[in-house]
C-alpha cells in the first residue's frame, strides 16, 4: 500500500532538476516535481496542492481534497496516540 501526503508546493528549489520545496503539515522538503509537471512553467506549480511519497509529488489534488485528507491523518494520529495510552496503562497494570 502507498500512502501519499497532502502537500502543498511553497517554491521551486532547482527548476532544471524539476525540484521543489513543499510544505506538508509545517514541515518543509524538498521533491521530485517532475511526474505532476504538464506543459507549463514550473513556476507555475507554486501554490498547487499534491500528494507527497517517498520524495515525489506523484499527483495534483484541491485544495479541499487536501484538507479533508489531512483532517483525517490527524484523527489517525489522535486514534494512534490514544491505542498506544491504554497498551501502556495495561502494561503498568500487568506489571
Amino acid at each position: 500500500m502507498c500512502l501519499g501526503i497532502p502537500g502543498q508546493i511553497v517554491e521551486i528549489s532547482d527548476a532544471a532538476r524539476k525540484l521543489a520545496i513543499v510544505e506538508v503539515m509545517g514541515v518543509r522538503r524538498q521533491v521530485n516535481v517532475a511526474c505532476i509537471l504538464k506543459d507549463e512553467p514550473i513556476e507555475a506549480l507554486i501554490g498547487a496542492w499534491s500528494l507527497i511519497h517517498v520524495g515525489f509529488a506523484m499527483s495534483r489534488i484541491n485544495e479541499e481534497e487536501a484538507a479533508l485528507t489531512l483532517d483525517i491523518l490527524r484523527q489517525l494520529g489522535e486514534a494512534q496516540e490514544e491505542i498506544e495510552a491504554m497498551r501502556a496503562s495495561e502494561r503498568m497494570l500487568a506489571s
